[in-house]
This record gives C-alpha cells, sequence and structure tokens, in this order.
C-alpha cells in the first residue's frame, strides 16, 4: 500500500524540548476506515503524539523531527506554516476532545459552532451551512435536530454534548479523526452508545481514526489495531485482539493485569512497578489476597438513610408554574461499620445529590439520615460542623478541590485546627507529615503547592486531607474515575489498607462497574432518584433483577480471556 492510502503516516517522529527527548521515533500508519488504538499511562505520551500530528503544541522551546503525511498531501505536517495549518485543521483532520463542555464556547449556540467550521472551510452560504448542520446533527443522532441546533452547551447532557463534537469533527469529512479520551467522564450506556456511533461514522466515512484511551477495555472493543505508548516511544502494536490476549512487552502485561476487572475482591491489585525492573524485565511478584483489606462487615450499623427525598424546581424565573425534580425520591439503606456500599447509575440519577444530602451540604427535604443512632437532619450549624468530622468525602477532581495558593500541609491541618484534633500547629505539622507517609507521600511534601504533584499524588493528597479529622464514614464520589490503570490500582489498595487500618466504612460512587465490583461488599443501584436495586457485588453482576441493572452490566466493555494475562 502507497503511502497516498494511509489516512495518516507517521515515521521516525522525535519531539524534544530543549535537551529533553519527550517523544521517541514514534511510527503509526492508519489506513482509511481504520480504527488504531493509542495506550498507556498518564505522561507516557498518548495526548503530546495527537497534539503533534495536528500541530497544537506549543512552538516555543520545543523541536520536531521526522515525518507526518496526510491523505491526499505530499508535504510534510511539521513543514507547514501556520496559515497552510489552518487550512488542514478541521478539514483533513479534525480531533474530538476529552471533555466537550471545556471544549465547546458557552457563548455559541451548537449549532452555530458546527456551522462556524463548515462555512470557514467551504464557503457555503448561510442556509446551506444550517442545512449541513442539521443533517450532521441527524447523523449523530442527537434528538430534535433543530431545537438543539438553537442550544446552549450547558443546555445538554454529556453524551449530547459529545455527539456535537463528534459532529464538528465531520463536518468537512476529514480523512483523519484524532478521538482523545473522548468516553471518560461518561456513564457506560452512554459511553456504549458515543462509541457504537464512532465505530459506524468511521466505517461510513472511510475516515481513518486515531482512539486514544486509557481504558483498554473500551480500546479493545473498539479498535482494530493497538499501540502502546511508553515513555514516548511505541513499544508494541498488532492486531486488537492477539495483542490483548498475548501482550509481549511486560508494560502492555502491567497495563492489562492493573484492571480491577482481573481481580477478585480482596486480593491486592498489582501496578506497573511490579512488572518493570530496572532493566525492563517483568519481575513477577505473588499477588496475595489479603482478606484484612476487605474485612467483613460488622452487624452494627454506622448510617441508617430512611425515605430520604430531595426535589428542585424546574422551570425559568418567568414561569409561574414549575414543575417539580425528584432528584432523590424516597430512598432508603443502611450502612455497617466496616462496611464499602458501591453506588452506581447513569448520570442524572441523584448519585451527587444523595451524597450532598448525606453530608447535609444539601438540606433534603424529608426524610432520616442517622449516624450512630443520631438524627443529623435536625441538627444545628453549630453541631453539624462538630459532626462533619465523622464524615468526609473525597471528590473527583483532586485539582479543583485543592486550593492552588495553599501548601499541602496548611490545607490537610486546616481542618484538623478547627475541629481540635491537635492542640498546636506543630503538632499538626506533625500528625500531617505522618498522614503524608501513610498515603505514600513524603514528609517533605508538606511544603509543595498542588500544581507540582502528579494526578495520583493530587488524590493521595485528598485523601490524606479526609484522614486528618479521624472520620468513620468517607464518600468517595468517583474518586479515581479520572485516573489511569496503574495509578487508579494504587489508590484502590491504598484505600483498602486505609480500610483496614482505621476501621472506615466507605459509601463508594462511580460510573466504572468494575471497580465498584472490586470494591464494594454490596452494590445499590439508582435510577432517576430512586434505589431499584441492590445486592451482594457478586451476586448482583452475576444474577441482575431489574432490566436497567442488566442494561447497565451489558455496557461495561470487556477483554477476551480477561485472566490470561495475570501473572502470579
Amino acid at each position: 500500500m502507497s503511502k497516498d492510502e494511509f489516512s495518516l503516516s507517521v515515521h521516525n517522529l522525535n519531539l524534544f524540548s530543549g535537551e529533553t527527548r519527550l517523544l521517541h521515533q514514534v511510527a503509526l500508519d492508519i489506513k482509511p476506515g481504520e480504527i488504531l488504538g493509542l495506550v498507556g499511562e498518564s505522561g507516557s505520551g498518548k495526548t503530546i503524539t495527537s497534539l503533534s500530528i495536528i500541530q497544537l503544541l506549543q512552538k516555543s522551546g520545543l523541536t520536531s523531527t521526522g515525518s507526518i503525511r496526510l491523505k491526499g498531501s505530499d508535504r510534510n505536517v511539521l513543514d507547514l506554516s501556520e496559515h497552510e495549518l489552518q487550512k488542514v485543521r478541521g478539514n483533513h483532520v479534525s480531533m474530538i476532545f476529552q471533555e466537550p463542555m471545556t471544549a465547546l464556547n458557552p457563548l455559541m449556540t451548537c449549532g452555530n459552532q458546527v456551522k462556524e467550521i463548515i462555512v470557514q472551510h467551504r464557503k457555503l452560504n448561510d442556509h446551506e451551512a444550517k442545512s449541513e448542520v442539521l443533517q450532521l446533527f441527524e447523523q449523530v443522532r442527537l434528538p430534535d435536530p433543530s431545537k438543539k441546533y438553537s442550544s446552549y452547551p450547558h443546555q445538554l447532557s454529556g453524551g449530547q454534548k459529545q455527539r456535537v463534537m463528534i459532529a464538528m469533527a465531520l463536518a468537512n469529512k476529514p480523512s483523519l479523526i484524532i478521538a482523545d479520551e473522548p468516553t471518560t467522564a461518561l456513564d457506560v450506556t452512554v459511553q456504549a452508545e458515543i462509541l457504537h456511533l464512532i465505530r459506524d461514522i468511521v466505517r461510513e466515512h472511510q475516515a481513518g481514526l486515531l482512539f486514544i484511551s486509557h481504558d483498554l477495555a473500551v480500546v479493545s472493543s473498539l479498535c482494530d489495531r493497538i499501540a502502546v505508548i511508553y515513555r514516548g516511544e511505541i513499544v508494541e502494536e498488532g492486531d486488537s485482539k492477539a495483542l490483548m490476549e498475548q501482550p509481549k512487552h511486560p508494560y502492555t502485561r502491567a497495563l492489562l493485569a492493573c484492571r480491577p476487572a482481573a481481580h477478585k475482591q480482596g486480593q491486592r491489585l498489582p501496578v506497573v512497578a511490579d512488572f518493570l525492573g530496572n532493566d525492563s524485565r517483568p519481575q513477577h511478584k505473588t499477588i496475595s489476597v489479603t482478606q484484612e483489606a476487605f474485612d467483613r462487615p460488622t452487624d452494627a450499623y454506622l448510617l441508617e438513610v430512611s425515605k430520604l427525598t430531595k426535589s428542585y424546581a424546574s422551570g425559568s424565573v418567568l414561569q409561574k408554574a414549575k414543575t417539580e425534580y425528584l432528584a432523590v425520591n424516597e430512598v432508603s439503606f443502611r450502612v455497617r461499620r466496616g462496611e464499602t456500599l458501591g453506588l452506581v447509575g447513569e448520570s442524572g440519577c441523584g448519585k451527587t445529590t444523595l451524597s450532598r444530602c448525606l453530608l447535609m451540604l444539601i438540606p433534603p427535604d424529608s426524610g432520616s439520615i442517622r449516624f450512630q443512632g443520631e438524627e443529623i437532619t435536625t441538627l444545628h450549624h453549630d453541631q453539624l460542623q462538630s459532626w462533619r468530622k465523622k464524615v468526609q468525602i473525597i471528590f473527583q477532581d483532586p485539582y479543583s478541590s485543592l486550593n492552588p495558593r495553599l501548601a499541602v500541609g496548611r490545607a490537610i491541618s486546616e481542618a484538623m485546627l478547627f475541629h481540635k484534633i491537635v492542640s498546636s500547629a506543630q503538632e499538626a505539622r506533625l500528625k500531617v507529615q505522618d498522614l503524608l507517609v501513610q498515603v505514600g507521600l513524603k514528609p517533605e511534601h508538606y511544603h509543595r503547592y498542588p500544581h507540582e504533584f502528579s494526578g495520583g499524588q493530587r488524590q493521595r493528597i485528598c485523601i490524606a486531607r479526609a484522614l486528618s479529622v479521624e472520620p468513620e464514614f468517607i464518600i468517595c464520589d468517583e474518586s479515581v474515575s479520572a485516573l489511569d490503570v496503574s495509578v487508579q490500582a494504587q489508590i484502590l489498595n491504598l484505600l483498602n489498607d486505609l480500610k483496614s487500618a482505621f476501621g472506615l466504612s466507605y459509601l463508594f460512587i462511580s460510573h466504572d462497574l468494575s471497580v465498584v465490583r472490586y470494591m464494594s461488599n454490596r452494590i445499590m443501584v439508582m435510577q432517576k432518584g430512586q434505589i431499584v436495586e441492590e445486592a451482594p457485588s457478586n451476586q448482583l453482576f452475576e444474577h441482575p433483577k431489574t432490566d436497567y441493572t442488566k442494561k447497565l452490566i451489558a455496557a461495561i466493555p470487556k477483554l477476551q480471556h480477561e485472566n490470561n494475562y495475570v501473572k502470579t
């Protein structure tokens, strides 16, 4: 096959920042209608590879060598001027970004944003361009295309915003589409719909697709071939099924083995370091089942929730008659001491509202919350402040939940001093340094700021902050969703270790059902504000009762021969 028959042909791509090599001899070929997956940990070089192809990296301090060629062009993309690149982007190559809300302009209607790219490259008049946009919205299966054309991004769901981004990527029929983590923030059912849509569109348009993700199950289910990138270098590439069943490079084996889906509850998750020694050979350490990390809960109930209800009024300010939306509808459940209770459901089902009500950050309309037998909903402000040290939350995004102007030591010690866990700043500093060690950091990290840490390290800081007030119950709200598989494995191991060491109970909320199954003793399934099913973890997955639960489980991306790569 000649180079002209490839949608993308990358040969010997190197990227340098000063004397530091960021990419090393990267080579990728994608045929029309083919989907190539690019996988690796955060910082492995996935995104800078994609940004190099479309030349969206800042030029200052960076130099590139090698060749990047797109279908229908003999020119090396690296040789194009900025003016020439403007004609290429959106026309010959387009990109679907990870977070559509930040990628879309909040001040423009969705229709006008897609129309803008059509007018820019194809010089159609307003009526013709609008007609094209409506056809694209129909093609990406947006409900009521005319209404969505006039809607702003905030008026659409996460899945609908991603469909708008896909329509924008398709607008000028590019020969190459780059999708950078396009389903990471979506729940399993919406993710399945988007992946099916992407696959159909690529086949129909015969465009090449470079699909970037840290979710190996998603890549396995979607892609024809997979390339594994490690420290800026492609270490393995091959047919999707063959690579997943018989990975050759230890790094690939490590990524596969880190997945919670490959392990039983209580079994310690391996991390990349267990497979890669200094000589890059796998270190086959025994992964032992530590039942202490998954203790059986006691019979005593720590939290008892009865008929909890929270509603919101929907409708504009000018409307006289407003409808009531029940975000949490008479929810009842109990959590034992030492138990991890999983909570799953699609976006908008009420999971986060429920967690905020449990913390009394949002006052419920009615119902009862009893913690250690004490009714929480009737406590006044001062009593709630004292009570909250018993119940903490770990948020999804550790960067936005940390104050960038505070050193992490001060951020952790503030709550300790407020709740009088310690009597002096000196005692607080010593206790915080001890906590940092317990979560796998170093005492000297006390004086550093959030931006100086990786995503996984920041999440450890948030865990240390939650532990600082000696809580008994922690709500983990999508606390590992944004982490790659190896860092996720480290954090899940840490949560289980802390559960055993401190006798903690968790409410574990996630849209990743395989993670919830691994972590939880029991799982609740939430739909439209109600708990529709509750059962022990394995029982719920093996014998789901409701059609909704069956739908969620069926949408989970799966690898074939799941346990073939687990080394013991």
